[in-house]
């Protein structure tokens, strides 16, 4: 079997940057001096719920992209739902501080919805042969 690397390369991108939004919470905690929860900081909220969707939905479509690799989807289709992901994530979580009309928030989530449900009807258009 060969390695999945087109899922690892972006697997291993959304982590860092799951990473990046862990400590986004953590030094606002430190700064706010909130053990738990978001306490009275607004900054706090955002940065807790930015990081929450991004591990909410980055293990979901990273499994989706890895079954299409997996049943043999094209890498150049993979790089293009995996480097939107990416975009879309970034998007969503820089976005979600600024008040509505919120454009990269919609634009981040639109993405990466539609993302998942097209390489979730990629995966299932794939294994039909299998």
């Amino acid at each position: 079997m060969t390695m999945p690397s087109v899922t690892a390369l972006y697997g291993a991108l959304n982590a860092i940057f799951n990473i990046y939004l862990a400590n986004r919470v953590s030094s606002l905690r430190r700064r706010e001096n909130v053990s738990i929860g978001p306490g009275a900081s607004k900054d706090l909220q955002v940065a807790i719920r930015a990081h929450g969707n991004n591990a909410e939905f980055v293990p979901l479509a990273i499994v989706m992209l890895l079954l299409a690799e997996l049943c043999g989807g094209a890498s150049s289709w993979l790089h293009v739902a995996g480097g939107l992901l990416l975009v879309g994530r970034m998007a969503h979580a820089f976005g979600l501080p600024h008040r509505a009309p919120n454009v990269p928030r919609f634009v981040g989530s639109a993405v990466t919805w539609t993302g998942i449900i097209a390489v979730s009807l990629w995966v299932l258009w794939l294994r039909r042969g299998h």
